[in-house]
């Protein structure tokens, strides 16, 4: 076999594996709906189900990226010390904030609807929470981050057109904003909510 042609093989290979190990961002959501579904209608204890909810939200949720969004321009603004002080307040708000409004739900029926590629970045999974007896059924689409198709992640949550992410943002920067611009206020805001 010539070198060009074991070059050739090689490449081929290696397209063809990675196109394998590459998860679908539809069977991404599916995988995360099952899971957190068997977990919310299970008979653990509250806190156990806190712990596994989020777990799987550190595993497939870019929540630095997530922080860093909701900053808006004030990202630009701060040193590398507040930036590492924000992404821990930022992810023990958010996993607390993600968790007890999920842990409410004793078994969610989460239905994949479709998947529609918005570039190489991005891929938008629609789906339906489907009405029960209390709740009428809510659209849900998933913005998955897929820069790495080996490991796509969540990015946000537009609930009936309402992009989670977005509304996120404007609260932050709210705070700031009445607050002279002094970012301290909005770690203040964090840490009163994680600690409550």
């Amino acid at each position: 076999m010539t070198k060009s042609k074991i070059l050739i093989f090689f490449l081929v290979l290696t397209f063809f594996t990675n196109s394998l190990l590459a998860k679908e961002p539809s069977k991404l959501i599916d995988e995360i709906v099952n899971e957190a579904s068997i977990i919310l209608s299970s008979s653990d204890p509250v806190e156990s189900k806190i712990i596994k909810l989020n777990n799987i939200a550190e595993t497939n949720v870019d929540i630095d990226g997530i922080g860093m969004y909701t900053l808006g321009k004030y990202r630009k603004i701060l040193s590398e010390n507040e930036k590492i002080k924000y992404k821990k307040l930022f992810k023990s708000y958010f996993l607390k904030s993600f968790s007890s409004r999920l842990v409410d739900y004793s078994d969610p029926k989460i239905t994949v609807v479709s998947e529609k590629k918005i570039n190489e970045k991005y891929t938008i999974v629609s789906t339906v929470l489907e009405e029960t007896s209390k709740n009428p059924e809510i659209k849900i689409d998933w913005r998955i981050y897929t820069k790495n198709p080996e490991r796509p992640l969540i990015r946000d949550l537009i609930v009936e057109g309402l992009s989670l992410a977005r509304t996120q943002k404007e609260e932050f920067n709210s705070i700031i904003q009445n607050n002279d611009g002094d970012i301290n206020y909005l770690f203040k805001s964090l840490e009163e909510f994680i600690i409550k």
